[in-house]
């Protein structure tokens, strides 16, 4: 069972702690994604996984089995990087065969795998080819292949696709969550993109400067953020944030910085009358209507056709933005009002960013 368990992980450079004590769990066969900013140390964690980077404390287990002091080759682990990190001398077919001969393993077994393998990931009539001789596509596929061949216990992907153009990465989250489908081993994926995150994922953790902000399911990340981080970075486009108080004597309104009103569920959130408090809305749940509670003045408008966006400033200045189906009518320098659904809207605490929703 190659399980993954995380208690209380550090790694520091010197007197720089970018990994401050991380707890996590992954089970025996899940697809989790490690998502964060650039510098949130979620490739440093990664790393620290393959024992390609020492730890500072804490244990990390595979299979129930702390490997702290296991070299990296002795973990039963295939890591698949950004660079591709192929053999640019070899052939794909060598380049698939090279870790199997490493350790010994008979020619005609390691034949049979190369070949299945290439089958697998439709790379087969490429075989004979150089690594100069593919596309960007085909080079990750064998990168990829490199790390199936070898059957690993855990696969572990360092931003695969981010040297991909936009079509070919769609296509690749595909394929990679369908290898996952097929092959049933834990993998961990780091990415700095969410919707990648959103659209593989069976566990999602977010990082931030080396910590962990939320842990769990896309969906219960999406619809329940624990705070405001992790509410602006997991959904696209991002979420809405608008700040206000609400009224000392009524806490269904919320007395916007613009100086609208808004009303509030009346349960479902902490008790928080009189309180500063930031109020989130997605945009594909904001719906302009003669009587929206929020007047925004409209600055650019985006019709893709199928979709539209609508960008603007509340009465505040602050940026919102509107998503919805279809095509629309409003265009730059409208003024117009917009309101959301009681049950779409989150409350964060202004002072600590953490959600007011009770559990």
């Amino acid at each position: 069972m190659a399980s993954i368990e995380l208690r209380g992980v550090r790694k520091s450079f010197g007197t720089v702690e970018v990994i401050k004590g991380i707890d996590l769990s992954i089970a025996h066969g899940e697809f989790c994604v490690f998502v964060g900013p650039s510098g949130c140390g979620k490739s440093t964690l990664l790393r620290m996984i393959s024992g390609l980077e020492d730890i500072s404390g804490g244990e990390i287990a595979i299979g129930g089995d702390v490997v702290n002091r296991i070299p990296a080759a002795d973990r039963g682990l295939a890591m698949v990087f950004q660079s591709y990190a192929l053999y640019p001398h070899m052939t794909v077919r060598q380049n698939l065969s090279f870790g199997l001969e490493n350790i010994n393993t008979p020619k005609a077994e390691i034949a049979s795998k190369v070949d299945q393998v290439a089958k697998m990931l439709q790379i087969d009539p490429l075989l004979d080819r150089r690594p100069k001789d593919l596309s960007g596509g085909q080079r990750q596929r064998v990168a990829i292949g490199r790390a199936v061949v070898r059957e690993p216990r855990v696969f572990l992907f360092d931003e695969p696709l981010s040297n991909l153009d936009a079509e070919l990465r769609v296509d690749m989250r595909g394929e990679i969550a369908s290898l996952h489908r097929r092959l049933e081993n834990t993998m961990i994926y780091v990415t700095h993109d969410q919707v990648e995150a959103m659209t593989m994922a069976d566990k999602i953790a977010v990082l931030r400067l080396g910590e962990l902000e939320q842990f769990g399911r896309p969906l219960d990340l999406y619809n329940n953020p624990r705070n405001l981080f992790v509410a602006g970075f997991i959904g696209s486009p991002k979420m809405n944030f608008i700040t206000g108080t609400v009224d000392g004597a009524d806490r269904t309104r919320m007395h916007l910085d613009g100086g609208e009103v808004l009303h509030l569920p009346a349960t479902g959130f902490r008790q928080v009358a009189g309180e500063k408090v930031t109020l989130g809305v997605r945009p594909n749940h904001l719906k302009a209507s003669e009587d929206g509670a929020m007047t925004v003045k409209v600055r650019s408008v985006e019709q893709l056709g199928g979709e539209s966006y609508v960008y603007g400033h509340t009465a505040s200045g602050a940026p919102i933005t509107v998503h919805s189906p279809g095509q629309t009518r409003i265009s730059l320098g409208d003024t117009i009002r917009v309101g959301a659904p009681e049950g779409e809207i989150h409350l964060f605490d202004s002072d600590t960013g953490l959600t007011l929703r009770e559990s």
